[in-house]
């Protein structure tokens, strides 16, 4: 009997806004998460410390909304803005190194400080479209500043996650080559295809010749569509695969609201791990508790 079908496979951790939800708070407004960057630190470390002791590997940041600008449309001076930005991973640094030193195992326990697409700060859904109208210098203009911001807080790697837009892919690649840190690529599809209508495949093939890359998959998308999209990943990129999918609802940009039913099996992890799968967790609507399964699933020792 082995001790585990996939050994190398580093589980993630779930959604960070259900969780948080879940502990009363409201999320309502387009700051989202990152909000509580000032307003409640303390509850997204707490958040941060749940998925740890629930087996994750990874605590992802809560800048996925945050930016500079959206900081600043809410009142707030630049200094703080950027401020905020920094503390989204030192919050989750100070977790993993305070899990880490009460373990005393030795684990691997990284932080990837979250970089969102530029259509979650629009908060109008426009993640789930892309093609947003602006240019490429735009989108670079946008995500430079917060990239720079999050490596000079010493993250362990980058998630590059909900990306919806074959422009924006190819952007954030040059970035992360150019700041050369470790980063996951991680686009949100409907079946094989990018939100913005245009080939996932293609969009995976892009992050073949960039070294700070680690891996390429997707989240934020069907539980269903996940085993050909990280088989297309790695086929493509010549990179491992990360997946992390919602629970199977579907958000509704315009009422703000998730709709549909839950349809997330943890036991599809297994699957996705012997595709090529590297990071595998959940996103959206994914708790602790289905965190703690993928971790016993991913670790069950097999015949």
């Amino acid at each position: 009997m082995t001790t585990s079908t996939t050994p190398a496979v580093v589980v993630l951790d779930g959604g960070l806004s259900n969780a948080l939800a879940e502990r009363g708070h409201d999320l309502s407004d387009e700051l989202w998460t990152a909000r509580l960057l000032r307003d409640a630190p303390g509850e997204i470390a707490a958040v941060h410390r749940a998925y740890f002791d629930a087996g994750a590997q990874v605590a992802t940041t809560a800048g996925y909304q945050a930016s500079v600008a959206g900081f600043e449309r809410h009142g707030m001076a630049r200094t703080e803005a950027e401020a905020l930005i920094r503390r989204s991973v030192t919050i989750a640094r100070e977790v993993r190194d305070d899990v880490a030193e009460t373990a005393g195992d030795g684990a691997v326990r990284l932080v990837a400080a979250s970089v969102g697409p530029y259509g979650a700060v629009l908060a109008d859904g426009s993640e789930y479209r892309g093609r947003y109208g602006v240019s490429r210098a735009a989108l670079r203009d946008f995500h430079a500043p917060r990239i720079e911001l999050l490596a000079s807080a010493q993250p362990d790697l980058l998630a590059l996650e909900t990306i919806p837009d074959l422009d924006e892919v190819s952007v954030l690649l040059e970035l992360v080559d150019e700041f050369a840190i470790p980063a996951w690529l991680s686009c949100t599809i409907s079946g094989d295809r990018l939100r913005d209508g245009r080939s996932a495949a293609e969009a995976f093939a892009l992050a073949a010749g960039h070294g700070s890359v680690v891996a390429v998959g997707v989240n934020c998308c069907a539980p269903g569509d996940v085993l050909p999209a990280v088989r297309s990943a790695t086929a493509a990129s010549g990179k491992p695969s990360v997946a992390y999918p919602n629970s199977g609802e579907t958000w509704d940009g315009v009422a703000r609201r998730w709709v549909g039913e839950p349809g997330f099996d943890t036991a599809l992890a297994v699957a996705w791990a012997d595709a090529g799968s590297m990071f595998i967790g959940g996103c959206c609507r994914i708790g602790p508790s289905a965190i703690a399964e993928i971790a016993r699933e991913l670790r069950r020792p097999i015949e």
